[in-house]
């Protein structure tokens, strides 16, 4: 499956960036051949259920990164030198099973820059960029000067989370593999492209059984998360400094739930429900993005004559409608002979739609496929959201992204459960919402791995304020997330920020008062008045 839809990732522009391999050793360290079909995943015993997990060994409490200077990975974004003039690198190793600490470890890929101010020092802020599945070694460098003004104070760190990037990363097809797939109807019509559906998706397991299968059972978000409290011990820190951002919210509410008592300074900025099972989350999604959707074609229609949909939204809406059943009959040609098909152009509009500043993008596309029949741009759109190369190469991170989902959730969704879901679905949404009722029953079918998990715990009793930040139109994750997030850390420790703007996320978004204030939070310890809202 190459159109994931799930907590979505962020870089400086808002969109899908590829997990691409850390700088320094690590990578693939916990990879090896596949096991028996289903087996189980490392459920590890709930925090106060007197099951407590053994101690760590001071072996990997105690290491001292070996930090040596290293280029920044390529990433879709302005990628620049730090404000400290290099790049450094580093490997940790952590259990690779924290049942069995003493057992067999990975690698876990970090990069840094130090702080540049000639003030005190905070010790280190550490970051996850979303997905799951995102490289935090890719991603950081891609943010450019963002947190330039942080990293006066901090040394900013981030990190590829395990199964990710240069920390042994799954990794389920080939690039050739995943082409051969990409006329898979994602929407079904009829009882030989629902079985061409499913029988694709259990190819994708089965091809990370093959590939990835001993790492499968421990690449869950508890298992990255008790990662995340290695890293701050041997980062010197006596409490974590997050920012998290999109599913990078998911995992630092179970940091503070494992840990509230090491909770430092955390921001969740674009918020993932933490409430949600599978069909609440897609159904969300259906909302959020066509939301943002029909924000867009309000936007474009106020443009009139410049507006390839017209200047009516609602009749704009149709008319993205019926692209997309033209398309699945018959897809558009393109320059490089693949075909634009139904799946591809929606990938192609939610790519545009995690940013505003891709909206005129969106445009000239929907312009080309109904002016001039084309659909080299809408393509254009979807292989960037798919982390397709020039040269057809696909990046894993979406075999990563379904990896630690399926690791993170037991629900096992059939063919039978998205039909009923259909009706529902497409009232939400008449363009989104029928992928992502089929995406329900498609996401983990087959998956070679189970788990007891039902459900994502946040309470946090006990831990220091964190500031969680929710954007009204943000597509991927939508607004109505961050207060459940808020909520459920606990009172007096979630307090909520609304943005009210367009996109996902808040603080690359280029809002002054957003900016302000989560700095303000980093560097004075600022805390912001419950229910504050920037527009």
């Amino acid at each position: 499956m190459s159109r994931i839809l799930r907590a979505g990732a962020l870089t400086a522009t808002g969109v899908l960036l590829a997990g691409v391999a850390a700088c320094g050793p690590g990578n693939g360290d916990a990879a090896g051949p596949g096991g028996a079909r289903e087996r189980g995943a490392a459920s590890l015993p709930a925090p106060g259920s007197g099951a407590e997990l053994p101690p760590l060994p001071t072996a990997l409490t105690g290491q001292k990164p070996r930090w040596s200077a290293c280029e920044a990975p390529a990433a879709d974004g302005p990628t620049a030198r730090p404000p400290g003039g290099a790049w450094e690198c580093a490997t940790v190793r952590v259990p690779l099973d924290y049942r069995e600490p003493d057992g067999d470890t990975l690698g876990i890929a970090l990069i840094r820059t130090p702080a540049t101010g000639e003030g005190r020092k905070r010790g280190s802020l550490l970051f996850n960029f979303g997905g799951p599945g995102n490289s935090g070694v890719a991603s950081l460098p891609g943010w450019g000067t963002t947190f330039r003004d942080l990293g006066a104070s901090y040394d900013l760190v981030s990190f590829d989370p395990r199964g990710v990037g240069g920390s042994s990363a799954v990794v389920c097809r080939t690039s050739a593999e995943t082409e051969a797939a990409a006329g898979v109807d994602h929407t079904p019509d009829d009882p030989a492209e629902e079985k061409a559906y499913l029988d694709d998706a259990e190819d994708f397991a089965a091809g990370c059984e093959r590939r990835s299968g001993r790492v499968l059972p421990h690449v869950g978000t508890e298992n990255a998360a008790r990662d995340m409290d290695v890293l701050r011990a041997v980062l010197g820190d006596d409490r974590l400094n997050y920012l998290g951002f999109s599913y990078g919210t998911r995992l630092g509410g179970v940091y503070a739930h494992l840990f509230p008592e090491r909770v430092g300074r955390v921001v969740l900025d674009a918020v993932s429900d933490p409430s949600a099972d599978d069909i609440r989350h897609a159904r969300h999604q259906a909302t959020g993005f066509q939301r943002a959707l029909e924000n867009y074609l309000a936007d474009c229609a106020r443009r009139d004559a410049a507006c390839p949909v017209g200047g009516d939204p609602e009749a704009g809406l149709r008319k993205v409608t019926d692209l997309l059943d033209r398309l699945d009959r018959e897809p558009l040609p393109t320059a490089d002979g693949r075909d634009l098909t139904e799946s591809q152009a929606r990938t192609g509009i939610v790519r545009a739609l995690y940013s505003e500043t891709l909206w005129e993008q969106l445009t000239r596309a929907l312009r080309e496929a109904l002016s001039d029949g084309r659909g080299d741009r809408l393509l254009a759109l979807a292989d960037a959201y798919n982390d397709r190369d020039a040269e057809g190469r696909y990046s894993a991170q979406s075999h990563a992204q379904r990896a630690i989902s399926c690791a993170d959730s037991a629900e096992r969704r059939g063919a039978a459960e998205a039909r009923k879901l259909l009706p529902d679905f497409r009232e939400v949404s008449p363009v989104f919402g029928e992928f992502l009722a089929w995406d329900v029953a498609g996401w983990c079918a087959g998956w070679p791995v189970r788990t007891d998990s039902t459900r994502v715990d946040v309470s946090a009793e006990g831990a220091g304020p964190i500031l969680v930040i929710g954007t009204t139109g943000d597509p991927a994750t939508p607004f109505e997330g961050s207060r459940t997030m808020a909520r459920e850390l606990g009172e007096g420790v979630g307090i909520h920020l609304t943005h009210r703007g367009e996109g996902h996320g808040a603080y690359n978004s280029g809002n002054a008062c957003v900016k302000r204030t989560v700095d303000a939070y980093f560097l004075a310890g600022t805390v912001p008045e419950d229910g504050t809202t920037c527009s």
